[in-house]
């Protein structure tokens, strides 16, 4: 199982925004949701990923197929 595969729908969805270099201002917009909630995503997928800096999630964020159909 790959580490994108732990990641919900919502997480996967935040962390590829992430990847191609939104701020977290701009995810929430775009999302329709808060900052402090992408936030929360963030820490989410740092926690079932492992990744340990911003290039390795990065790296996990720019696998995920985007944007989704």
């Amino acid at each position: 199982m790959t580490e994108i595969a732990l990641l919900s729908s919502r997480e996967s969805d935040v962390l590829a925004h992430f990847a191609r270099g939104f701020t977290y201002s701009q995810i929430g917009r775009r999302l329709g949701i808060a900052v402090s909630t992408v936030d929360t995503y963030m820490r989410r997928v740092r926690a079932k990923t492992g990744a340990a800096n911003t290039a390795e999630l990065v790296r996990l964020g720019l696998q995920i197929d985007w944007p989704r159909s």
